[in-house]
């Protein structure tokens, strides 16, 4: 522990160190009071018109060294399983994408269906991640599944009403090659267009993150500018200096019209707003993505969302569809013990019935000394 004397040395140090930083905080004041134009009023919105959707993969590993399992499990907010697979870093990556089409080629998951789609033979060809180089694809794997879960909800379904998806997270990604993450945007936006012209039925799709680093680093200036304090919910576009100053990947800032580079933007697809959808000031704000060519619909968008973020639960103002659908994606208690149960049985057959008593002892070691923390 610190003395009383270094207590304060360290009170001083600290104390000059933030004196030294005032004027980029300053700075940053200024940037964030430069946003008081641009902020609206959110027009609340019958939420029963809308069916509001949302998926989430959840993040489910069961472990049982060496063996390791990511159960991969993408659902709606009614609860509706759209995705169930379980991988491992041993796996057969390439086995692993041809499971996800028929033997005639044919796509049998949302996966195959996003492949097929973009024009890829290989989950090696969609990602550059997916080389098994290193362990942690298992992890790009659910996201690939995720956003391909988006992809099926968009493309290839039908919907009676006017319907709101939301993702849990930005609609940015670094995780695929080439510039199949923009084209997988069109596709999708071309879809709604025609379900738009066919049906006369309006998709959104928006992606909300709990936290993000411009937000992190603006949070501070924001509440000292006092730029929602106008004692309603409220959004605003964040401005393209807001986002080059925190973020060092110009293709994960740049709009998709943005022709000022020579690359073309290839990360993404969405335009960034700060919303809070509480009426004060210490209610949290988060960050949104609207889809770009759905910008003009800004304020339906957030109406309905606002609609269901007022019910939102454990988490307050924060849309009770996301959080639903996570808490149906989650592999807990009685289930997470069923699939452990199931790891180890398999484990138990594959080293035969004399060394059976030997796995046995091991997970009775590990349940005894994991019940002392209980």
């Amino acid at each position: 522990m610190f003395n009383a004397e270094q207590i304060q040395q360290l009170k001083q140090l600290i104390g000059d160190q933030v004196e030294a930083g005032r004027a980029e905080l300053d700075k940053l004041v200024s940037q964030a009071r430069a946003m008081s134009s641009s902020v609206k009023v959110i027009k609340p919105r019958v939420a029963t018109s809308v069916a509001l959707m949302a998926s989430d993969g959840g993040n489910n590993k069961v472990a049982f060294n060496p063996f390791y399992l990511q159960v991969v499990r993408v659902v709606d907010s009614n609860g509706k399983e759209l995705c169930l697979e379980v991988v491992s870093p041993l796996s057969d990556i390439g086995e692993l994408g041809r499971r996800q089409f028929h033997e005639n080629g044919v796509p049998r998951t949302a996966l195959g269906k996003l492949m097929k789609g973009l024009g890829v033979q290989s989950l090696r060809d969609l990602s550059p991640m997916m080389s098994g180089k290193s362990p942690s694809w298992v992890q790009v794997f659910r996201d690939l599944c995720e956003w391909a879960t988006l992809y099926d909800l968009i493309c290839y379904r039908d919907y009676p009403v006017d319907t709101l998806i939301v993702r849990d997270g930005l609609l940015r990604s670094k995780i695929f090659a080439k510039d199949y993450f923009v084209r997988m945007g069109e596709q999708m936006h071309e879809a709604i267009e025609r379900v738009y012209k066919r049906d006369r039925c309006k998709v959104w799709l928006v992606g909300l993150a709990k936290k993000t680093q411009v937000l992190e680093y603006y949070r501070l200036a924001i509440s000292l500018s006092g730029l929602f304090d106008n004692g309603a919910p409220c959004f605003a576009e964040v401005p393209s200096s807001m986002l080059d100053k925190v973020y060092k990947w110009e293709e994960y800032t740049r709009e998709l019209d943005d022709t000022t580079i020579a690359e073309d933007p290839k990360f993404n697809f969405g335009r960034m707003y700060f919303v809070r959808f509480g009426p004060y000031s210490g209610d949290p704000i988060w960050t949104v993505d609207i889809m770009s060519r759905q910008n003009k619909d800004a304020q339906a968008i957030f109406g309905y969302l606002q609609a269901d973020a007022v019910a939102g639960f454990p988490i307050p103002f924060y849309p009770n569809c996301i959080q639903q659908a996570d808490n149906f994606s989650r592999v807990a208690d009685l289930d997470i013990d069923i699939v452990e149960d199931y790891l180890v049985d398999a484990v138990r057959t594959q080293v035969g019935e004399d060394k059976a008593p030997v796995i046995d002892a091991l997970r009775l070691a590990s349940d005894v000394a994991a019940r002392r923390y209980e």
